[in-house]
């Protein structure tokens, strides 16, 4: 099995588990921390997260383009192609929705930011689900 491929397999495997996550337990606790902390509390949760996540999402994205450009023999095109456009997904819905909320978050804890950045993290939290399944697909096929 290709080095590229197992990076990318435990970068997108260890997101899928960061992002739901993220999703089930450390973004709806936000709604508790108080108005009195949270500033503080969403600037070190930022910074924190970046150093977890940063690191993990450009390894996959890296990656995801690496095997396009330098496809596996086993792996169909669309297969790859189809994981590089999820990671896309994933990376405009960071950009452009969940960026921006924690952003609106970082002066104060507003319930309607904060039910828009749970609402709108499933985006990812579902894209990179369909990652996890067709990385786990891709693996069989260069395992066979």
């Amino acid at each position: 099995m290709p080095a590229v491929f197992l990076v990318h397999l435990g970068a997108t495997l260890l997101m899928v588990g960061v992002i739901w996550m993220v999703q089930v337990v450390h973004y709806p606790l936000f709604a508790g921390v108080g108005a009195e902390g949270w500033a503080a509390y969403e600037a070190a949760h930022q910074s924190r997260i970046t150093l977890v996540v940063g690191p993990l999402m450009v390894a996959e994205l890296v990656t995801a383009v690496w095997l396009v450009l330098d496809r596996p023999a086993a792996l169909p095109a669309w297969a790859v192609v189809l994981g590089a456009a999820l990671v896309g997904v994933i990376w405009a819905s960071t950009a452009f929705l969940q960026v921006p909320l924690h952003s609106a978050l970082g002066g104060a804890f507003d319930a309607d930011v904060h039910a828009r950045l749970v609402a709108t993290n499933w985006i990812r939290t579902a894209t990179w689900t369909a990652r996890g399944g067709l990385v786990l697909w891709m693996t069989s096929r260069l395992a066979a």
